[in-house]
């Protein structure tokens, strides 16, 4: 076992010695010591709950003969961190969520790793860490919570978008206050990730769909004892693979992740997967380029509408069959690689040959999309010869093709005074800059800005292009992820303000209308703005992160 190596031999008594102050009998010592990695803290609603998670992951583990250890990692809440200078920690804890299980894991040398995420940048940091520690590893998210309800109201639900975008309606005069309170105490009625096809529940479904975790990960809710009995399973699971020595660069290939990408499309999943997917391609020695996401899009129908683009919730897709259903239908067209191993110990066509979708409302099949294409696309031009990425399932067809002037913003703060002022009107294009990987630092999301102008009824007249990513709960014509980014004297760090931007999302096209040798001009004369961070983790993470485009990962250099 490789924790023999601080617990077998003469020399090692007294690391028995420290190990009995645990309270281990030898018996325990003598077992194969299984690390769970636990994102538990009581600050995210997500993770609030994770301690039971765990418990129930021990007794599993306890059950096939392992010695479970848990361990904790930080973590982010991104809605609780949005539209402060919060937000410019959340895309940079993913590296020091995945560098701190490296620590743990190997100064402590674990024999296998049950992974216990659940929210935005927990899971892909925990999935770049298996990826690096190649140990025998699973994956049990804690789950999403449910869709809220007012007494009165939509009998569909809502979700955390619609706390924000009740922002946006509050500040046009067309909620008051009365509705509004109702609306904050009824959007987020459960522990759990949000409700809707989020960042958090995009990864959580990715892992199924990937085979790092079992059926039933992206969808149980949160509150289901169906969730607890899940992470007995994954404990039971962790003894098995530890055994047959199946670890993540069996499961973590080329194909995996071409089937992860095409379940992304399905779905309709956040735009932060484009970001994830790339980062943990990275850590397994892949490269992904994001504008191959395009391909799948175009083999790949969008069957699935779940909030922010439709009113379909994360139960919804529960009740309806989960990921599992929603790759039978893909299946249907022979898109999947179907002989690939998962953490089931078997394959994942195995895993949802007898899946069965029992509400095609939820999962529509696959003759009978929301639309041919995925729910993601990648566009490229003039403004962003890099690549920049748009949910394309929850933009209005309205959107789909706009041509407008530039409004321009050096930062989200000044976007969302110009837009809760009144300032922006239909037609226009919104460019917020400086928000990138290096020049925000950090990335921040674009939630607040995307919701007031949802909100305030301009989504479907209005755009909004940043070097800056989005929110899962972001619709409407969000383009984010632009690079190069400003900070790195990409073409958004030349836009003026009205400069005529063309976007063309059915032909996957972004560009600025303004003439070369206007832009060469621009060029030699330009400035960029340089960051006020100049020390702590964020400016260190300034000098070595990458372009989005290539996952926002640290260099090693």
């Amino acid at each position: 076992m490789r924790s023999d190596s601080m617990k077998k031999g003469e020399e090692k008594a007294p690391h028995r010695s420290l190990m009995k102050a645990l309270g281990w009998t030898d018996r325990e010592i003598g077992m194969p010591i299984i690390g769970i990695v636990s994102g538990f803290n009581e600050i995210i609603p997500g993770h609030k709950e994770l301690g039971r998670i765990v418990e129930a992951v021990k007794a599993g583990v306890r059950e096939a003969g392992g010695n479970p250890v848990s361990f904790p990692v930080i973590g982010v809440c991104d809605g609780i961190a949005m539209g402060h200078t919060g937000m410019k920690y959340s895309l940079c804890s993913r590296e020091l969520i995945r560098d701190s299980i490296e620590v743990m894991a190997t100064a402590h040398p674990f024999d296998a790793l049950v992974f216990v995420p659940n929210c935005d940048k927990i899971v892909p940091g925990m999935l770049m860490a298996a990826g690096r520690l190649d140990l025998p590893s699973i994956f049990v998210s804690g789950g999403p919570m449910l869709a809220g309800h007012v007494r009165g109201g939509d009998k569909r639900g809502m979700s955390l978008s619609s706390m924000f975008e009740a922002v946006g309606r509050k500040k046009a005069g067309t909620m008051d206050d009365e509705e509004f309170l109702a609306w904050e105490n009824s959007a987020c009625p459960t522990c759990g990730s949000c409700s809707g096809m989020y960042t958090a529940n995009s990864m959580n479904c990715l892992c199924e769909a990937i085979g790092m975790a079992l059926p039933g990960n992206g969808t149980i809710p949160a509150v289901y004892s169906a969730r607890e009995r899940l992470a007995k399973e994954a404990g039971y699971k962790i003894m098995e693979l530890l055994e047959k020595d199946i670890r993540p660069s069996a499961i973590l290939t080329k194909e995996a992740f071409e089937n992860a990408l095409k379940v992304d499309m399905a779905l309709g999943c956040s735009t932060n997967t484009m970001l994830h997917i790339p980062a943990i391609a990275h850590e397994v020695g892949l490269e992904i380029n994001i504008l191959d996401a395009n391909r799948y899009s175009a083999e790949v129908p969008n069957i699935c509408h779940l909030a922010p683009a439709g009113s379909h919730h994360m139960e919804d897709l529960e009740l309806a069959g989960g990921v599992m259903a929603v790759m039978h239908e893909l299946d249907k067209r022979n898109l999947l690689h179907r002989d690939l191993i998962t953490v089931t110990g078997g394959t994942i066509g195995e895993s949802f040959k007898n899946a069965k979708n029992y509400d095609e409302s939820v999962i529509r099949p696959i003759d009978n999309p929301y639309s041919a294409t995925g729910g993601l696309a990648v566009l490229s031009g003039t403004l962003a010869p890099n690549g920049a990425v748009v949910k394309r399932s929850a933009v209005s067809p309205e959107m789909m093709r706009h041509t407008g002037p530039a409004r321009v913003f050096n930062s989200e703060e000044e976007a969302i005074d110009a837009i809760y002022n009144s300032r922006i009107k239909s037609g226009d294009v919104v460019i917020i800059r400086y928000e990138g990987p290096k020049g925000g630092p950090g990335m921040r999301e674009m939630l607040s800005p995307t919701s007031a102008i949802a909100g305030m009824g301009l989504d479907k007249e209005v755009a909004l292009i940043t070097d800056g990513r989005f929110s899962g709960a972001t619709r409407g014509a969000s383009i984010g992820h632009c690079s190069p980014e400003a900070a790195d004297g990409g073409p958004i760090a030349l836009v003026e303000e009205g400069d005529m931007i063309e976007i063309d999302i059915e032909n996957l096209a972004l560009n600025l209308l303004v003439d070369e040798k206007t832009l060469s001009e621009r060029r030699k004369n330009l400035k960029i703005k340089e960051s006020p961070i100049k020390s702590g983790y964020l400016y260190r993470y300034s000098l070595h992160v990458s372009s989005a485009d290539k996952g926002a990962v640290l260099r090693e250099e």
